[in-house]
């Protein structure tokens, strides 16, 4: 019987029976996964015990705060953080388990190179590649931000860089990435406003400009073509769009407040 890796795989999940299995399938290495279930309709929870995953219910308030609980569920010192739609390659697996059994007292944390796609789409340009992320880390010296959208993430520690991939089918199609950035840009703009964050149609201006530029010429978003192109074009229209929503939010609260 094949020794698996002391390490604890932490998956957040939401209506995930459609592609959670896939998931689940490349880490049947690790010793322990869990998964943070919030308030599933479908057979998400049943898929995941399936796999001998530990399941827990948790209906998501904050990004930040929902991701933490998770992470102290883990009983290993190293978690590798997954949501549903991401599968760890071969070559990463084998690096994380050589990390974890070296455990090298001089870094708290790695990031890992993501491979993000819209449908079967590789996307290698405009940002969206490598985009490292910090995935592994040691459970008590990582900690997110308890933000609602992009929270930061701290790391008490050094943080080292791992090479294998890890790959995320974010996106459906078009359709479903039009969709996450409506939804983003509304909670963009709600933290605007609760933030109490000062901002001017010049500056969503300057920063849509500079947001352009930066993904389709520095971070090379010419080489995926119209599609790189148009996902430059939302990059910039970000700033605009959560300007726009921040706008008539913060004269929402505006009108609320004089009719109290």
């Amino acid at each position: 019987m094949t020794t698996k890796t002391p390490i604890t795989i932490a998956v957040m999940a939401k209506n995930e029976a459609h592609r959670l299995g896939a998931c689940l399938e490349t880490v049947r290495w690790a010793d322990e996964v869990v998964v943070l279930d919030d308030m599933s309709t479908d057979q998400t929870v049943e898929i995941a015990k399936s796999y001998g995953a530990k399941c827990l219910k948790r209906q998501m308030d904050v990004e930040g705060r929902h991701r933490n609980f998770l992470y102290a569920q883990a009983k290993h010192e190293w978690v590798l953080s997954l949501d549903a739609d991401e599968h760890v390659t071969p070559a990463l697996a084998d690096e994380i388990s050589a990390v974890v059994k070296k455990n090298d007292p001089n870094f708290a944390g790695y990031s890992v190179p993501m491979k993000i796609y819209i449908g079967e789409r590789w996307i290698r340009g405009a940002g969206y590649y490598p985009s490292a992320r910090l995935k592994l880390f040691r459970r008590d010296k990582f900690k997110y931000e308890e933000a609602r959208v992009h929270p930061r993430v701290f790391l008490d520690g050094k943080c080292g860089h791992l090479k294998g991939e890890l790959m995320h089918y974010s996106f459906r199609d078009l359709n479903h990435f039009i969709t996450k950035f409506n939804r983003e840009t509304d909670l963009e703009a709600d933290k605007w406003v609760k933030d109490g964050r000062r901002m001017s149609l010049g500056l969503a201006l300057f920063k849509a400009t500079d947001r352009f530029f930066r993904a389709y010429f520095t971070k090379k978003g010419y080489r995926d073509g119209y599609l790189g192109f148009l996902l430059s074009c939302f990059s910039s229209w970000y700033q605009l769009v959560t300007y726009a929503k921040y706008s008539e939010f913060k004269q929402s609260h505006t009108d609320a407040r004089k009719k109290e």
